[in-house]
């Protein structure tokens, strides 16, 4: 990998990490605001026909939020590996990884064959 490449990716995964901090503090707020609403003892969403309960908005924020939290711990070990150097290099078998493969997903820590063997 040229040092252009390796610049470009930290730049990405940088704006990357910029994107998922700002949609995590996002639903951070919004968990709040679901935390508040099911605490309210008045609030009787759970006889409402027309939308989603409580508990139910809860756990897909959730499952959003912890999704959004591992991406960005993924983009954060990438910016590390580039870091200490090891980055685009396979973790597993010590291969480089791809350009190509770099460039769909900037967090891989697999070249594509150890990839496929962990499936």
């Amino acid at each position: 990998m040229t040092p252009a490449q390796l610049t470009r990716f930290e730049a990405r995964l940088r704006a990357e990490r910029a994107d998922a901090e700002q949609r995590l503090a996002e639903f951070d707020d919004a968990m709040t605001a679901v935390r508040i609403a099911r605490s309210d003892a008045t609030a009787d969403d759970e006889h409402d026909p027309e939308g989603p309960t409580m508990t139910q908005e809860w756990s897909q924020r959730s499952a959003v939020l912890a999704d959004v939290r591992a991406e960005l711990a993924d983009v954060q070990h990438a910016l590390a590996r580039i870091a200490d150097g090891s980055y685009g290099v396979c973790s597993n078998c010590g291969k480089r990884i791809t350009v190509a493969r770099l460039d769909a997903r900037p967090t891989a820590e697999l070249c594509i064959d150890c990839a496929r063997h962990v499936r």
